[in-house]
């Protein structure tokens, strides 16, 4: 069976061959597990397409056990970009793909694939719904915090609610590649109520994620050797993160616990000063260091830097707590990430995140309850030991075998069946 995956990123090994530079990235890496396990079957001839602004013409690069297309990415996929039509039409002529699966709805690089070719055994991966996601944008902040904290880099370039307006524009889009599609996977009650609404005839699948290889071996998180009193926090670019809840409950448990600490993976957001602040710094940035500043927080938060696989291993392993305090999320792959490796996990009552948290539902919170969610953080602190039914639980969603073959199955159900995708 010959297979087209769209993707929105552009795998590390396509980028080093491209480049000539070695890339181990940390992002998408459930598509690399995915994808590997799916090459592996032998029975699956795997394509993988993207759009980038590495290319200035169609690339087609040969990988070890997949072949890469590259398009340009011209004028850009967060509007409808008609000059990927010519492109999915040369990239379709050579592969002949038996089933088209594009994963994600975010971008718009997928719609105009449907749009040029037709939707015949075209599937649709549900990560993100930015049509949904844009109503909790703004993550509780009120109208009199973001005016105070705008940046002049918000002014010039648009701020938090210019970008709630262009999830919505993207949202617009994305129903359309909804409602172009007869079949859907997806892993969530949240992201099947969402789809249904949107597309009512769809035919839904369930496949859950696979995660890099790394996570699955090797040692698993300890009371006895983690640091004490520290929380990690996977990503915090974005109100919809909910960095500015997680300060505000680490403020108040500092003084129980002096030595609490937070990691944050990513690109420290507080560090631009001077003329980089300016060019650089949004209303969230902002906001972010008066509150670190506010409750004086500054020698308590850490930003890693951008992360490899095998540091985001290590940075989970260290923490005591791992809390993923979104307001808005669908499966984040970083909490299963967490919970297969035992990490006490705390987690905000949002979109999708309640499945990933059966079993532990203890654990969960209101977003913007950062009492509640100190309370949980300190309850964990005193806990002596990972809760072994979530590991299971994770592990049991996570099965790379098991979800390779559910994938495989989904496929040979769309090649049979056709647009009906009758199971």
């Amino acid at each position: 069976m010959t297979v087209l995956w769209i993707t929105n990123i552009i795998f590390p090994e396509a980028l080093s061959l491209l480049t000539g530079n070695h890339v181990n990235a940390y992002g998408g890496g459930w598509l690399l597990g995915a994808a590997e396990r799916l090459v592996e079957n032998g029975n699956i001839h795997l394509f993988v397409s993207t759009v980038s602004n590495c290319v200035n013409e169609l690339k087609c690069i040969k990988g070890k056990h997949i072949t890469h297309y590259i398009i340009p990415i011209g004028k850009g996929n967060i509007s409808y970009n008609k000059n990927y039509e010519p492109y999915w039409k040369e990239i379709r002529n050579q592969v002949k793909p038996d089933v088209v699966h594009i994963h994600g709805t975010e971008f718009t690089h997928g719609l105009s694939y449907v749009k040029a070719i037709g939707n015949k055994n075209v599937v649709v991966s549900i990560q993100g719904m930015k049509s949904v996601i844009a109503e909790y944008y703004t993550a509780g902040i009120s109208l009199k915090t973001i005016l105070n904290n705008i940046t002049i880099h918000d002014i010039l370039k648009g701020g938090i609610y210019s970008e709630t307006r262009a999830f919505k524009k993207c949202g617009q889009y994305e129903k359309e590649l909804i409602r172009s599609v007869h079949c859907i996977i997806g892993r969530t009650t949240w992201d099947k109520a969402h789809s249904y609404t949107i597309n009512p005839l769809r035919k839904y699948f369930i496949c859950n994620e696979t995660l890099q290889p790394t996570f699955y071996s090797g040692e698993l998180w300890s009371q006895t050797t983690c640091i004490k009193h520290s929380i990690f926090l996977s990503q915090a670019y974005y109100p919809i993160k909910g960095l500015h809840i997680a300060l505000r409950a680490i403020s108040l448990l500092q003084n129980r616990y002096p030595d609490i600490s937070l990691r944050i993976a990513g690109d420290d957001i507080t560090s631009y000063k001077g003329l980089n602040g300016l060019k650089h710094n949004t209303t969230y940035w902002n906001y972010v260091k008066k509150l670190i500043e506010r409750y004086n927080l500054k020698h308590k938060v850490t930003f890693t830097g951008l992360l490899s696989p095998n540091s985001m291993k290590s940075e989970y392993l260290r923490a005591n707590v791992f809390i993923c305090p979104s307001s808005i999320e669908n499966s984040p792959n970083s909490l299963g990430e967490a919970q297969i490796l035992g990490v006490p996990c705390i987690a905000s009552y949002a979109g999708g995140i309640p499945d990933l948290m059966k079993g532990d539902e203890e654990h969960l919170y209101r977003f913007e309850d950062y009492e509640m969610l100190a309370h949980k953080i300190s309850e964990l602190f005193e806990c002596e030991e990972y809760n072994k039914k979530m590991i299971k639980n994770a592990l049991e969603r996570h099965d790379p075998k098991a979800n390779n073959s559910q994938l495989i199955s989904i496929y040979k159900s769309i090649l049979e069946n056709g647009n009906s995708c009758n199971m």
